[in-house]
């Protein structure tokens, strides 16, 4: 009876989580990180020039499928490991379908272009600090995600912070678009998913540390 006393008490002030406050939770997190990113990039890169025309062409919403398609994928898993929940393994491959969506359209391109332009397909001109930059640009928006864990209760640290550093460099690179002039499915495949990649790192040595509550 002491027990059922304690469990009664404990529950009696519990109030119902309202519907949807991790998706909100998250996405206050995501937009205040992503103003301060976009700042960066209109400050310190510059909006491409030929944005407007570039928006015209098939190349720049190729890129922007790409990148936000795996920004959703990583955002539901994020959202689940905000939570003391079983997540299923088979959500862990939301991922890899644009990543092999895009990597048949990359072979797609090669095929219709003379083996001499694979090297510039590929390296594009931007190939050595294009990933670096993704990493940099997905930090203030990691930040926020970590801000909005703090509030949550995970319980899977390291794959919680994965998640969060793979969302952040994902919603990173959507932006970047607004600056990066490459056109080449197979140059978007390599380098924005290494600069992807890369944030997911970083978030799987810090989740264990920040995440931890």
């Amino acid at each position: 009876m002491i027990t059922d006393v304690l469990i009664r008490s404990l529950a009696a002030d519990i109030r119902p989580v309202p519907r949807h406050a991790v998706g909100r939770r998250l996405a206050v997190g995501i937009a205040g990180g992503a103003i301060v990113t976009v700042g960066v990039i209109i400050l310190g890169f510059g909006i491409r020039p030929d944005i407007a025309l570039a928006m015209r062409g098939y190349s720049f919403w190729m890129k922007w499928a790409y990148t936000i398609s795996l920004a959703i994928g990583a955002l539901v898993m994020a959202g689940r490991l905000a939570l003391p929940e079983t997540v299923r393994r088979r959500r862990l491959w939301l991922p890899t379908i644009p990543m092999t969506l895009l990597a048949l359209l990359a072979g797609l391109e090669m095929a219709h272009a003379p083996p001499a332009d694979w090297l510039t397909m590929w390296l594009g001109q931007s190939w050595m600090k294009c990933p670096w930059l993704v990493l940099m640009l997905s930090a203030p928006i990691f930040i926020g995600l970590l801000w909005s864990f703090r509030r949550l209760a995970p319980t899977r640290l390291r794959a919680a912070g994965t998640s969060a550093g793979f969302a952040s460099g994902a919603c990173a690179a959507t932006l970047y678009c607004l600056h990066c002039p490459e056109v080449s499915a197979l140059f978007i495949l390599t380098w924005y998913t290494l600069g992807i990649g890369l944030a997911a790192a970083i978030g799987a040595l810090v989740g264990p540390r920040r995440l931890r509550w």
